[in-house]
């Protein structure tokens, strides 16, 4: 955090750093194509360690296929590694996806649960992508998303001076108001893939660069 900075003065720069940001982006949403909670759960595993725009490619076929928690549970694991292959890590989330469609049939009679206990209980959904779903699919703030672009921006603006993401979600949600920590993540995101990227960060570019400690401005 920036020094001799107080917690009243940096949560005030945080708050008008969100308003900008949101001035700049008052479109921000997720980027993962789906039409329904089960859809955005099933496109949320497949993104770990895969771009959202290579698993908007995928999802099509692959919901065409599995419209449901009931035809990707009985689905033939050799089959779905091939409609995902090129997401990386397939084996893998092949069988938590298919763990996870069992699950909801099993536990939550297919539906999506809407609290993260039971969210991050299943297979391949851990807190971020609980975080995910409760917000977009079901305006739930439950926490905040803290994936690669969210880490970055929140130790540069100096919200956080932690590493780990949930230590760093932890310093959000005091920063934040509950109201707006899906928002939050989608605004970080936007602002990290378009102005503040990882190896040049666009300081001349910045809508806040006169509120961030660590513009070279």
């Amino acid at each position: 955090m920036t020094p001799r900075e107080s917690k009243k003065k940096r949560t005030a720069r945080a708050r008008e750093i969100y308003d900008i940001l949101l001035s700049e982006y008052p479109d921000a949403k997720c980027a993962l194509d789906h039409a329904s909670p089960y859809e955005l759960a099933v496109a949320t595993i497949l993104s770990a360690q895969c771009t959202d725009v290579r698993v908007n490619m995928v999802t099509p076929e692959l919901f065409r296929r599995y419209p449901d928690p009931e035809s990707l549970a009985a689905a033939l694991p050799e089959q779905l590694e091939e409609v995902i292959r090129s997401t990386g890590f397939f084996r893998i989330k092949t069988r938590n996806l298919i763990g996870m469609a069992d699950a909801l049939i099993e536990e939550h009679g297919g539906e999506l649960p809407r609290n993260m206990k039971e969210l991050s209980a299943l297979p391949g959904i851990g807190r971020k992508t609980a975080n995910v779903i409760l917000g977009n699919a079901f305006g739930i703030d439950e926490g905040v998303v803290v994936d690669t672009h969210v880490k970055r921006l929140s130790r540069r603006m100096r919200f956080t001076a932690e590493k780990t993401p949930v230590k760093i979600e932890k310093d959000l949600m005091v920063l934040f108001p509950q109201r707006v920590w899906t928002m939050l993540a989608h605004l970080l995101i936007f602002h990290g893939r378009q102005v503040c990227n990882a190896r040049r960060p666009r300081c001349n570019r910045c809508a806040v660069s006169h509120l961030c400690p660590s513009s070279v401005v």
